[in-house]
């Protein structure tokens, strides 16, 4: 098959990865710089040009979309979707990760375990929020935040009402959610692919650093699921609509509470840790339901 990989860094680890996993399984594959992309929309025939040609000989996508440029990067994967092409991380559901208040929504009428949350516009009462919530310390989060990067501990109500206003003050949208002390600076990511968990890690926060996240000093460490916490994640993930996802939970007294659910998971943190290969998993999945459309495809041409 010819495989694209779309992703803005080629020396990615991630990227680096699923190029050898595409090569080992024997397929042809690329590296397109997304935002290079320019899309051609006419009358049915939609066509993806990159660097003076047109892209219409692959049978696969694996989208690797950074938050920042989701907008752009998922228009790229809904030309491609409308070029018949099977794609890893469909449009929509890339979309829908993206935004976590439309995501912590979905996810609460699927059932599942959270931490409190309240979204609020600006001229509400940050006091009762922060009560709604069970009071400080809370955490502070900006809608589009990643890796880390837009979450704030807030360990006094003072702190929280400050932080809370200066983020309102430049208009930015935000969600407080309680801060679960039981998790003493952990959390779980599990990854999903094609409705199986193919991979699980505990992640731990640096000292002093109340965020787990492996890009801001936090360790990993090789784990076993619950049954619990295996259907929490690939329940989120099918809610979502994604088949590659890394769910990202909580452990609490209440059961796993999932505080995210990401549609462009690193592989690097999840690969060391586990031992597993994951980047040949996804390919494997890829390679199974591309097939499959392709032959959809040809019957309907036929």
């Amino acid at each position: 098959m010819n495989i694209a990989i779309l992703s803005r860094n080629p020396k990615l680890y991630s990227t680096l990865r699923l190029k050898e996993a595409c090569e080992k399984h024997g397929h042809t594959v690329e590296i397109i710089d997304h935002m290079k992309c320019v899309l051609f929309i006419e009358k049915k025939n939609p066509v993806v040009l990159y660097q003076g040609r047109k892209l219409d000989y692959f049978d696969a996508i694996i989208p690797r979309i950074g938050a920042s440029v989701t907008f752009y990067g998922a228009a790229v994967v809904r030309q491609f979707e409308m070029m018949k092409v099977f794609s890893a991380v469909e449009s929509q559901a890339l979309i829908r990760s993206r935004d976590k208040l439309r995501s912590l929504q979905i996810l609460s009428r699927a059932g599942l375990g959270l931490p409190k949350t309240i979204f609020m516009d600006y001229s509400a009462d940050a006091e009762d929020s922060i009560d709604a919530v069970g009071g400080a310390p809370v955490i502070i989060k900006l809608l589009e935040g990643t890796q880390g990067l837009g979450v704030v501990l807030a360990e006094n109500k003072k702190a929280a009402q400050s932080v809370i206003e200066a983020f309102h003050g430049v208009h930015a949208r935000i969600i407080i959610q309680e801060f679960v002390k039981e998790a003493k600076g952990a959390d779980i990511r599990a990854f999903v692919v094609d409705g199986e968990v193919v991979g699980a890690m505990r992640r731990q926060a640096k000292d002093g650093e109340f965020r787990s996240n492996l890009h801001r000093g936090g360790v990993a460490e090789v784990i076993k699921l619950s049954r619990t916490e295996k259907h929490a994640a690939i329940t989120a993930a099918k809610k979502v609509g994604l088949s590659i996802a890394g769910v990202d939970m909580l452990p609490s007294k209440r059961g796993p509470l999932i505080i995210e659910v990401n549609s462009s998971p690193g592989l690097e943190g999840i690969e060391a840790a586990t031992k597993v290969d994951i980047a040949g998993k996804i390919v494997r999945f890829v390679e199974k339901h591309a097939t499959k459309k392709k032959i959809q495809k040809d019957k309907v041409n036929a």
